[in-house]
């Protein structure tokens, strides 16, 4: 234990090859940690955590303490954190419940300062969530999506691949991929061009989303007609059935268009 002096590491914690445990943090028995982890002063890893390799918990970030959920009596119940992943200074990430026993955020992704993940919250690859955004339980928040800072996600909500929403967003609703969004209440501010770009898609292909996303939010159609429009008027294609299928299962209803 001599490798993590003034720290507090429990003899039963799993920690791999070449991890930094910095002083005055807690790592409790029930932990995975993968090699080359970095675990800043003061952060708290709590039991159910299973952090991948060569991540960084910054500090004061407390991960997979108990949810913040009344119907919670003790289950056992996990945080799963993928490889590459940046945790910085006072997140909190609450383990799941019996609804998914699961919180997870997936690898490459950077969650700022003073951010919360509520429990069972799904978080993809790639993603950013900016500082002090405030995520409920029960949200699905795909790969390469952007969250602006100090953003609310109401529980149960999604926010779609490639998505980008404004600062000092409330999301109430599902955010379908490759859109941009903000406003009061949410609604669609246009492609995230800038996003895809820097992602490889092609001009071709960003001004093929734009036009199914002109009938789906600016043809004044309901969602029923403007997928059945974009269903028989365009090729199919990874991007539409991505757009189409979110469409269809979203269960809180998506944003607004801009016109409405």
């Amino acid at each position: 234990m001599s490798l993590y002096k003034l720290a507090n590491v429990h003899p039963d914690a799993k920690i791999g090859e070449g991890v930094i445990i910095e002083p005055f943090a807690t790592v409790m028995g029930d932990v995975v940690i993968g090699d080359g982890t970095w675990i800043g002063p003061n952060a708290v890893i709590m039991d159910g955590a299973r952090i991948g390799k060569n991540c960084q918990i910054h500090p004061g970030a407390v991960i997979s303490n108990i949810p913040q959920d009344l119907k919670f009596s003790g289950e056992k119940t996990y945080v799963e954190i993928g490889d590459f992943t940046n945790i910085r200074e006072c997140v909190t990430i609450n383990r799941g419940t019996v609804q998914r026993n699961l919180t997870k955020v997936g690898s490459h992704t950077l969650i700022m300062a003073y951010s919360h993940l509520g429990h069972d919250t799904f978080v993809g690859d790639h993603v950013v969530i900016v500082n002090s955004c405030q995520i409920a339980g029960v949200v699905d928040i795909e790969d390469w999506a952007v969250i602006g800072g100090q953003s609310g996600v109401h529980q149960f909500s999604r926010v779609g691949a490639h998505s980008m929403t404004a600062a000092g967003t409330i999301i109430r609703k599902d955010i379908p991929p490759y859109v941009t969004a903000g406003r009061e209440p949410i609604s669609f501010f246009g492609v995230n061009s800038t996003g895809l770009k820097r992602r490889g898609f092609t001009t071709e292909k960003i001004r093929y989303i734009q036009d199914i996303y002109r009938v789906i939010f600016q043809e004044k159609l309901n969602y029923k007609s403007a997928i059945e429009k974009v269903e028989k008027e365009f090729e199919d294609s990874i991007e539409k059935a991505n757009i189409l299928n979110f469409i269809r299962s979203a269960t809180r209803g998506i944003i607004k268009g801009y016109n409405d």
